[in-house]
């Protein structure tokens, strides 16, 4: 199947797994994964590899699924587990309460959903959005203990913070892919600084809409009251003393550093061994792993090392539903993007065209939602759009720079099932599928629409 018969079969797809999920209470990996064979099946992927004459392999339904879960696991799979276990540490020793009680005395009780937007929209300038929210979690959750704002309100706040950076701000790896293909990839202090102006909109919407639906939707901490009702003193007692501030930010800020330090090492063109080990030590991977060491040494100097066994097997149990939903989202978009669906989309842009600026936004939004990864989305927009910058009127350096961000808009119009993001703030902020489409999903869509308005209106003045 191919062409407009396959993009309605997606559709209908992403209905029925919506459906199966929210109303008759199937668990999702188990929808996921049904909806994902059935879609293949649908489209037309071969049951087994299929070697073609010229020696090229198709690959069949068995590899395609297998391709797309391990692929998770891959990209993000011990990134969740070593963050999750730095957050439990941070908890236990009451690191993240210091945390979210040093974030209040600067920016102050009135305005937890602000603090936490900024502080997830700088972080993900070198961090990915998943990295960056499975990093800050602990001090959101406890800035909700500390403030007693609401769980949902905080978690889609921090999302749109991560997620507004990560798709407009190099040295994130799609808006530096997009600026090469589009020309201004020798100029990337243009393009961060229109990302910067870019995220001004979105920044305020998102914020808006983390108080709206915080008053909607409650989440599962929020519904166990001795989660959220205790005062601050009470917590404090509880721990009987605080670590230091450099002691608590330590397991958090020591991995974002090294995070950062490979994005410029790999900007700024640096070689020989220096590149390597900035490299090296940039990998989310290993910058966790560091920070890991940090939270055992903290966990060491509160004198509750006894624990550390009981605190790693209660993360991994934590993370095991994460992990498996994560990778069935994985499973979908491989399937999607082993059709001709991605390819169709991409074949008929041209009908697009007629709609400046606007083009590159409904195009990446289109191919985001078919197959989920921001990042994809935007480095296939920008190789359709490149060839198009003067027919569109999009050829000047802040233009082009200006195209980046329209790319990246629609890189975030939405994210949902076939997304990892949308697992990892949903999981993690303790929330159901039906909830997370009424926050993450929505929260998305709003962020896109609203970022598009301002770089329409920044394309009327530049």
């Amino acid at each position: 199947m191919t062409g407009i018969p396959l993009i309605i079969a997606f559709v209908l797809a992403i209905v029925v797994m919506i459906v199966a999920i929210s109303k008759f209470k199937v668990h999702p990996f188990l929808a996921i994964m049904a909806v994902s064979v059935v879609l293949a099946l649908i489209a037309g992927i071969p049951l087994t590899d299929v070697k073609n004459a010229d020696g090229t392999t198709v690959s069949g339904i068995p590899t395609v699924i297998g391709a797309g879960f391990s692929g998770t696991f891959n990209s993000i799979g011990i990134v969740i587990i070593l963050g999750a276990l730095i957050g439990s540490i941070l908890e236990k020793t009451g690191a993240a309460l210091k945390l979210a009680d040093m974030v209040i005395r600067l920016v102050g009780k009135k305005h937890p959903e602000l603090a936490i937007e900024l502080m997830g929209w700088v972080v993900s300038i070198p961090v990915f959005c998943d990295s960056g929210f499975v990093i800050l979690n602990p001090i959101r959750s406890a800035l909700v203990k500390r403030t007693g704002t609401s769980s949902v309100a905080m978690t889609v706040a921090l999302s749109a913070g991560l997620y507004i950076s990560h798709v407009f701000i190099p040295p994130t790896p799609g808006p530096i892919a997009a600026a090469n293909t589009l020309g201004v990839g020798n100029n990337l202090l243009l393009v961060m600084g229109v990302g910067a102006l870019a995220s001004v909109f979105p920044l305020i919407a998102g914020y808006f809409y983390a108080k709206f639906i915080g008053g909607k939707v409650k989440s599962a901490d929020e519904e166990d009251a001795s989660r959220v009702t205790k005062s601050y003193e009470q917590l404090v007692a509880e721990y009987g003393k605080l670590p230091g501030g450099l002691n608590a930010l330590a397991p958090i800020l020591v991995p974002i550093v090294l995070m950062a330090l490979g994005s410029i090492a790999s900007m700024a063109g640096w070689t020989g061994m220096l590149f390597s080990l900035c490299d090296f030590l940039g990998k989310p991977i290993i910058a966790l792993a560091v920070g890991t060491i940090f939270g055992i040494l903290q966990l060491a100097g509160a004198g509750k090392m006894a624990d550390f066994y009981t605190i790693t097997n209660e993360t991994l149990k934590t993370t095991g539903p994460i992990l498996f939903v994560t990778a069935a989202g994985g499973v979908l978009g491989k399937v999607i993007s082993s059709t001709s669906l991605v390819s169709f989309i991409t074949d008929n842009a041209t009908a697009l065209e007629a709609v400046g600026i606007l083009f590159p936004f409904l195009l990446a939004a289109i191919l985001k939602s078919a197959q989920g990864s921001s990042t994809v989305a935007i480095t296939t927009t920008a190789g359709i759009v490149a060839p198009l910058l003067g027919v569109l009127g999009l050829a000047s350096p802040v233009r082009a720079a200006l195209t980046v961000m329209a790319i990246g808009a629609g890189a975030m119009t939405v994210s949902h099932a076939n997304d990892s993001y949308f697992w990892v703030v949903t999981n993690f902020g303790e929330m159901t599928p039906e909830q997370g489409y009424k926050t993450q999903t929505m929260m998305t869509l709003v962020l896109g629409v609203a970022s598009m308005v301002e770089i329409f209106l920044l394309s009327l003045v530049f």
